[in-house]
Formats: C-alpha cells, structure tokens, sequence
C-alpha cells in the first residue's frame, strides 16, 4: 500500500508522517516514509524545483514507495506533490495509492514559517533572498479533487490529527499485512 502525502511547506506532513510511524510500528505493521525534502538532497539531487522536476521526484518516489509494497511495508511519500494530475497517476499506475491532504491556512503556515521560506517568498522580486515557486504563494499548489482524507493541522491539535490520520492508515496497513 502507498500513501501519498500532499500539502504546502510547514502543513505538518513530516510531523504527522513520523507519528503515524509509530503507531503503524507499535501494531506491528513494516512503514517506510519516503521524505521528499530527505530523497531530494540523498537520491535525486539533480532535480530542481521546476514543475516537471517535481513531478520527477514524486513519479521516483512513488516507484520506490511501490518496490517497498511489494514486500509488505507500508509506505508514505511525505512530499508537497503540488500537481493533482501526478497524484492521480501514481494512484493509476500503481493502483493502491491513498491521497492524503495535509491542509493548513496561508495564514497559519506564514505564522509557523518553519523554514523562513514564507518570509522569503513575500520579499520584492529581486530581493538575493526571495523565494520563487514556493508551492501556494508563488508556485503552483492544486489541491487534489478527490483526497482519501483531508486533515486540517490549523483546525485540530497534532495529537487530534494524529488520530485521525491513523484510523484511516491502521486498517489499510493491517489489511495490507493480511494478504
């Protein structure tokens, strides 16, 4: 099974990944996440922030996430994956693809800006520090039109989400473990 992660920067995706993790561990199911941000600077580091070099990493870590469900481990990609027609091809390709859409206002995500991008991408264009193509200011961001589950990170506290997200995650990993 391959869960697909999608949200903007500072959304919560790694955090609630990370608790997941724990909880799908504790009952015994195999998880691997695939971090964007991590994969990027490991294993992919000459693609760049272009939209076709993001749909590049998101199509590498879905075939990475597929090889480790092949062998019974659960597998989240932790990404921004800012193109709905990547998602639903991944979900296409591989067949048992959940979307998940880690949701968080503008306005939550420019508070917490928890790697100053935020700041950045608001400075005037030509500024040596602005951000160009930060995925729902000045980048393209499409919120899937059909997520398994959508989770506010501004609406409901991290252990709130947490929940949440593993009731939908627990049955499908055991269910995975099953066949």
């Amino acid at each position: 099974m391959i869960v697909q992660f999608c949200g903007m920067s500072g959304a919560g995706k790694t955090t609630l990944a990370r608790l997941a993790e724990q909880k799908l561990l504790a009952s015994g199911c195999p998880v691997e996440i695939l971090d964007g941000d991590e994969c990027r600077g490991r294993l992919f580091k000459e693609l760049g922030l272009s939209m076709e070099d993001r749909a590049e990493n998101i199509r590498r870590l879905a075939w990475l996430a597929h090889r480790f469900s092949r062998h019974g481990i659960f597998t989240i990609i932790c990404a921004i994956n800012p193109l709905d027609h990547v998602r639903r091809e991944i979900t296409k390709t591989y067949g048992i693809a959940a979307t998940i859409q880690i949701d968080c206002s503008l306005e939550e995500l420019i508070r917490r800006d928890t790697k100053g991008l935020y700041r950045r991408a608001f400075l005037p264009d030509g500024h040596p520090d602005k951000v160009y193509g930060l995925s729902g200011v000045n980048g393209v961001f499409e919120h899937p039109m059909a997520p398994d589950l959508i989770i506010r990170t501004d609406q409901q506290s991290e252990a709130e989400c947490s929940n949440r997200l593993c009731e939908i995650l627990l049955p499908l990993a055991l269910g995975m473990a099953v066949r």
